[in-house]
């Protein structure tokens, strides 16, 4: 096309053309189908930008509730990774299926049946709230609203009216009955399978259809507008999500007045359910348009004579000839099929993709883990609530995440980088990256004081054993279960699990402004008289805790711009180092290897992982281990981080392998070109003659859920 443009302007300046009515008719076709061309492109481009925004909407959500999820289904981290994976084995289903055959059938009839399928899986999704009971969170009778004022330290159960302990005896075993319904979770395992199944086609047949009848210098620009609409998505999820977060779950079934736990409670649960109602609303409306799409929209004039762009061609040494064949012939599925397995071969026979397929599987390892499990990490690190969390990284993170982005392609258009500087460019936004993510490490907040877990009531550090430390002189007296969590907040600053074993025989007030009064084991670390109080709820985290959790977020900005930075020169090296026909296909592969091999296992090996530095565990009503209520911060810390930052150094291994197969195919003949201009594959000559056209480098990568790797 650049040959074509440089003899047209030559052609023009030293001929001087008769002006008939001929050639103004054919300006006039011309320019009456490069506006069809233009306006059919363009409604594809707004209807793909909104499914963009509501997947991405949908898949960052589901981020923002994963501790709600765990908490309102009693459920560890290891099987809440599992509940997140479900989405990636969705799209291990069908992806090699819809985006080889469906790249030769009614693309945009296919994006449009899998948005309807994705606000199914999101309606699902939400679906356990009602049908299970009310939310039932573990609270002492004298918290609750009652007239009857109970001793929180039962020396003698006879002191406690029967009919209290008749209630709560009856409650437990109402509990029992109904504890089938914590096996609920399954229907959101179900609703992410769905999510993922109809997610698949959106990306590999949405960007390889714009990129078909797009004119070759906007393909890019249209691309990159939809990457970044998406990003948007992310940002409204997380802010739903914020929003949700302080709706207590069973807002509009229950008196919010009889709710004796606030939002900064660590058993707090917010309305997880009703942004998937939202999200799924949007998916159906996203999938409209593509119904009445076409299956095929009129090429443009510069890309009927070349099925190859001109940088393709650069790159590209193999015989292309098959490439002129028209794949807008109706072919049949036996035919299709048997095309398979060769194009599979020749894909992976190419050992830039292979090694950059290496090192994206490990780096999304490393990003998976880490962004899944964030907003616990920030919770239990730096004692923020729910709301708060998702909000921070929904309005700083994320933008951050899109700056870097952008700026990757823009450094590349300025600076005119070619192939092989946007690996180097890649392999150093990895780099120092993880380079600064190594910072974090002194960067967290010490455990909080919690009498029997981090410290022992006498002041002193925790012992081994914790489960036998919970109880001590001070509450010996005291009828106390050890696996009950209802904390209360000493006035000498420490922790207490329960008011029990606080020590605690009176109490004044109810709901959330109860007070305990003559704690005896508060009194041992500053009056010995026995005539400490406490207050529900923990206490909060150190001063210095939200200074760190302040430096914190500056660095955590700073790494996600950087590791973003990368993003587009990585896109360029993956689409500009195969064969043009094979572009669908090759990202098909690319997302199933990251779907199957990161996607899958790095959220179920990294929530066993934060499992191992679990402090205290609740217990479900019938017996058995709930959910986390207490974590090791310093452990949990060390475990977070070091994990992300193992997998991320061996990503970066496999990206200086990259960089070397591309110096090795730069050969000296590459540098100084015959006169007939022919060029090795992958080959660099100088950066003129490699530099990408304009509009093809302000485009974005598509990473799975890449709008939330932050």
């Amino acid at each position: 096309m650049e040959i074509s443009s440089k003899e047209n302007t030559q052609f023009f300046s030293n001929v001087i053309l008769p002006v008939d009515r001929s050639s103004f008719k054919s300006e006039s076709s011309a320019s009456k189908e490069k506006q069809s061309c233009c306006g059919g492109i363009k409604i594809f481009l707004g209807a793909l930008s909104f499914v963009y925004f509501a997947k991405a909407l949908s898949g960052s959500y589901l981020k923002s509730t994963i501790t709600q999820i765990e908490r309102r289904f009693d459920i560890p981290s290891s099987l809440v990774g599992v509940i997140d994976g479900s989405f990636e084995i969705g799209n291990l289903l069908i992806i090699i299926l819809v985006s080889y055959f469906g790249a030769k059938l009614h693309r945009p009839r296919i994006i449009g049946a899998g948005c309807l399928i994705m606000s199914a899986g999101t309606f699902l999704i939400a679906m356990p709230q009602f049908f299970m009971g009310r939310y039932r969170y573990e609270r002492f009778p004298s918290t609750i609203n009652s007239t009857v004022s109970i001793s929180p330290c039962l020396q003698d159960k006879s002191q406690t009216p029967l009919s209290a302990l008749e209630k709560s005896q009856a409650k437990i075993n109402a509990g029992c009955e109904k504890e089938g319904g914590s096996s609920m979770w399954i229907y959101v395992l179900l609703g992410n399978l769905l999510r993922g199944i109809g997610e698949t086609p959106i990306q590999p047949l949405g960007i390889t259809y714009i990129d078909d009848y797009a004119i070759e210098e906007n393909a890019a620009l249209y691309i990159g507008c939809v990457q970044t609409v998406a990003i948007i998505g992310p940002i409204f999820g997380f802010l739903l999500g914020s929003l949700c977060a302080k709706l207590y779950v069973d807002v509009g079934f229950v008196d919010l007045d009889s709710v004796t736990i606030t939002h900064k409670d660590v058993q707090w649960v917010g309305a997880w359910w009703l942004g998937y109602l939202i999200a799924g609303v949007i998916s159906v409306l996203a999938g409209i348009p593509f119904w009445f799409l076409p299956k095929h929209l009129p090429k443009p004039e510069s890309r009927k004579d070349s099925s190859t762009s001109s940088e393709q061609s650069k790159f590209i040494i193999e015989d292309n000839k098959d490439q002129h064949k028209s794949y807008q012939q109706q072919v049949k599925i036996a035919e299709m099929a048997k095309d398979f397995l060769p194009s599979l071969k020749n894909l992976f026979g190419n050992p830039v993709y292979i090694l950059y397929l290496c090192a994206s599987i490990i780096q999304f390892n490393s990003l998976i883990g880490m962004v899944t499990y964030k907003p616990k990490y920030i919770e239990q690190q730096y004692g923020q609530t729910s709301s708060k969390t998702n909000f921070v990284i929904g309005l700083i993170n994320i933008p951050a995440v899109a700056f870097g982005i952008f700026s990757g392609g823009l450094i590349m258009k300025k600076f005119r980088i070619n192939v092989l500087g946007a690996a180097k460019l890649s392999l150093g936004s990895s780099f120092f990256g993880y380079l600064l993510l190594l910072s974090l490490f002194a960067m967290g907040c010490e455990n909080s004081d919690v009498a029997g877990l981090t410290v022992s009531y006498h002041g002193t550090k925790r012992m081994t054993d914790y489960e036998q430390a919970l109880f001590s002189e001070c509450n010996s007296g005291c009828t106390c279960s050890k696996n009950d969590w209802d904390p209360i907040c000493g006035e000498n600053g420490v922790t207490y699990i329960s008011a029990c074993l606080a020590g605690c025989q009176a109490s004044n007030g109810s709901g959330k402004n109860t007070v305990f009064f003559n704690c005896s084991c508060v009194g041992t670390l500053e009056s010995p008289s026995g005539s400490s109080s406490a207050v529900v709820g923990p206490c909060q985290k150190g001063n210095e805790c939200p200074k760190m959790f302040l430096y914190f977020l500056v660095i955590s900005v700073i790494t996600s711009y950087t590791l973003s930075v990368g993003g587009t020169p990585g896109y360029i090296l993956l689409l500009r180092c195969i064969k043009p026909h094979l572009k669908s296909f090759a990202l098909g592969i690319y997302t199933l290897a990251i779907r199957v091999l990161a996607g899958i296992p790095a959220p179920v090996y990294f929530g066993v992982a934060i499992d191992t530095t679990c402090l205290k565990w609740g217990s479900k009503r019938c017996g058995g281990r709930g959910a986390c209520r207490l974590y090791d911060s310093s452990a949990l810390r060390y475990v977070y981080l070091g994990l992300t930052l193992v997998l991320g150094t061996v990503s970066i291994f496999f990206s200086v392998a990259v960089l070397w197969v591309l110096r090795k195919r730069s050969s000296p003949q590459d540098e100084t070109l015959s006169a007939n201009g022919e060029r090795g594959a992958c080959g660099t000559k100088s950066r003129k003659d490699n530099f990408v056209n304009s509009d093809h480098l302000i485009q974005t990568t598509y990473w799975p859920e890449k709008e939330t790797r932050l």
